[in-house]
């Protein structure tokens, strides 16, 4: 899917060449690996050092042969996979062939999902109704050209669909200096159309109030690991970051966690 790192030929093709090596270099044979493969989370770090920011922890991967070592990389936790000789490092779609279930996928969710309750809605731009059953938290740069392109995708889902609501969090990136003032004026009057003006590129009039919602938001996403915009909260708190049409973001609500 489009939210993961792209899966490529060539890293099956040494996903499958690790499998083997693995197994004839070590001889671990049937029994359990753990017995002659070790990892700690500390010896992690210090072989990752210059890829990653942190590892969060370390386990032995579904895959045979395979270490899982989750890590916050660029601002984000993602799955990476360390074979036994522990020289090749995998990032990418790992799928098992019998019931064709992404294990990646399933892995990214688990490692990024927040508790919905604890994101407070009184600041937020609403499209559609707000008594929807189903809410999806957005945190949106007013300046963000994908966030452009996701509104008309947030309307389309609003009108076909009466029982889902957006809900939109001002999250304004350091990248677009003028965001941060265009997001805190958008909050005191919490108008979904200075937000579409503003992605329109148009200037939209100072902020009206005193407000340190825009600072909170910021602090919450630094604290969970989002870092760009559009980024999508479902229902049950998965997180889902980058632009998606209307019929992605219908599948992903149907999705089970």
């Amino acid at each position: 899917m489009k939210y993961f790192m792209s899966a490529t030929i060539f890293c099956f093709l040494m996903l499958l060449a690790f499998h083997t090596s693995a197994f004839q270099q070590d001889g671990c044979g049937a029994g359990d690996c753990r017995g002659c493969h070790a990892l700690t989370k500390p010896e992690a770090s210090e072989i990752l050092k210059d890829l990653v920011s942190e590892v969060l922890e370390v386990k032995m991967s579904e895959v045979p042969g395979l270490w899982e070592v989750d890590v916050v990389q660029k601002g984000k936790k993602i799955p990476l996979y360390m074979d036994f000789s522990k020289k090749y490092l995998i990032s990418g779609l790992v799928v098992k062939v019998e019931t064709r279930e992404n294990l990646t996928q399933k892995k990214y969710f688990s490692l990024n999902t927040v508790d919905v309750a604890q994101i407070p809605l009184d600041d937020a731009v609403v499209i559609g109704n707000p008594m929807a059953a189903k809410r999806i938290i957005v945190f949106d740069d007013p300046e963000c050209t994908f966030c452009k392109k996701l509104h008309p995708e947030m309307k389309k889902v609003a009108a076909e669909h009466k029982e889902v609501a957006f809900f939109i969090k001002m999250f304004p990136l350091k990248s677009h200096p003028k965001a941060y003032a265009k997001a805190k004026a958008i909050v005191c009057e919490k108008s979904a159309e200075l937000l579409e003006a503003s992605l329109a590129g148009k200037d939209i009039p100072p902020p009206t109030c005193e407000t340190d919602v825009i600072d909170k938001n910021i602090a919450y996403a630094k604290k969970n690991y989002i870092g760009s915009t559009p980024t999508l909260i479902l229902p049950d708190g998965r997180v889902v970051p980058g632009y998606k049409q209307a019929d992605v973001i219908i599948q992903l609500l149907n999705e089970k966690k």
